[in-house]
């Protein structure tokens, strides 16, 4: 095809879920491109994720979001059917837990305000609940908790992308396998994109939505958005201690996080931003697992002490250096380049949202469900930071 109305950059579960989104829409009807330069995604960030679900946010629009992925995971079955065959996502409902110290309780109840307003059902825990309900935690300088009671878990990451884009395809999207090298711009705006393969697409709206390689895709259009690769490391453990009960996806007040995967545990840790450095060198970091993941997860959950590490990936975060938030939207002045991107870890739960916000923004020129105009690229452009405090 060498003309398409719509041009989506990059295929993982956000661009997926545009390309869905869009040719699900009966107001659409235009032809959707999605250009994928590796179609295993054996380094994109959405199938080496931990699958994350949850509403716990310090933006509300963080939250409905979550709010949306729960009621979307829970009609997937129907939603993204493809020849009476319904993909199964393997959603545990096991919750998130985020604890605090004396130092970070008041911002926790800020949260936690925002998360019951928004319709979230989060429930607040003293230290003494804590105990009680998770009777193998130390709740030692704790001073609260906060508990996703229904909706938030984890689901298999690569179900849901394949799910997706075989929706898509199926409802007419055509995949390109081919990595775009050149955005042409004209006097109203976008023109044509152009693949490695020599091939040129003529279109009428491009979307980029190239993870960690958004930046540079943005570069091509001569815009400047400052996201690009950091390198997360999730570990694997073994526990010869049974917990009950089961543990939530547990984010402990030092930032490690864990969870169940199987008979054994997911765990890591965000390195402070000085020790984080952009690059496309994927490689697992054990450094982290030592100084840092084993000491708190042994002082949280006295059972973790006597572990067993037994193997560990990474994967790249589409890293939003201003605010670590996503930026979604139309370009001010480039009227045809829309963004769905700078998710910072959480693109695949945020994905079914941002592909629905995108397709309204094209079908219907404004945000219907969920106003998202807060996370536009003018902030970007302009230095004003979203800050989201719950960045795990």
């Amino acid at each position: 095809m060498t003309k398409a109305d719509v041009v989506i950059v990059g295929g993982g579960a956000v661009g997926s879920s545009a390309a869905y989104f869009l040719a699900a829409e009966s107001g659409f009807g235009g032809s959707v491109v999605v250009v994928e330069r590796d179609q295993t995604y054996a380094r994109a960030s959405t199938p080496l994720s931990v699958g994350g679900i949850r509403q716990q946010f310090s933006i509300r629009e963080n939250v409905e979001i979550g709010l949306f992925a729960r009621d979307f995971i829970g009609r997937i079955g129907n939603l993204l059917a493809v020849d009476d065959e319904a993909p199964d996502v393997g959603f545990v409902e096991g919750g998130y837990l985020f604890l605090a110290s004396e130092e970070g309780r008041a911002i926790l109840a800020e949260n936690h305000a925002v998360q019951t307003q928004a319709g979230a059902a989060i429930a607040w825990l003293e230290p003494d609940a804590l105990a009680q309900r998770f009777p193998w935690m130390n709740v030692e300088g704790l001073a609260a908790g906060t508990l996703g009671e229904r909706g938030e878990g984890w689901i298999d990451p690569n179900t849901l992308l394949q799910a997706l884009k075989r929706k898509a395809r199926s409802l007419g999207a055509e995949y390109r396998t081919d990595e775009v090298v050149g955005i042409e711009r004209g006097v109203t705006g976008v023109e044509a994109v152009r693949l490695a393969s020599g091939d040129r697409i003529e279109c009428g709206t491009v979307l980029i939505a190239a993870g960690a390689g958004s930046g540079a895709v943005a570069g091509m259009a001569g815009v400047d958005l400052p996201v690009g690769p950091r390198i997360r490391t999730v570990y694997q453990i073994a526990c010869r201690e049974t917990l009950a009960p089961r543990l939530p996806l547990t984010i402990d007040a030092s930032g490690v996080y864990v969870r169940p995967e199987g008979v054994g545990y997911l765990c890591g840790v965000s390195p402070p931003e000085d020790q984080d450095p952009e690059t496309w060198e994927i490689e697992v970091d054990w450094r982290w697992f030592e100084e840092t993941v084993w000491p708190s997860l042994a002082h949280r959950i006295p059972a973790f002490e006597a572990i067993k590490l037994t193997g560990a990936w990474a994967g790249p975060y589409d890293y939003n250096a201003l605010d670590q938030n996503a930026v979604i939207g139309r370009h001010p002045t480039i009227g045809n380049l829309l963004f769905a991107t700078g998710f910072s870890g959480h693109g695949l739960q945020q994905s079914p949202a941002a592909g629905r916000a995108i397709m309204e923004l094209i079908t219907h020129n404004g945000f219907r469900s969920i106003d998202l105009t807060r996370f536009g690229i003018e902030r970007i452009l302009e230095g004003r930071p979203l800050k989201e405090r719950n960045v795990v």
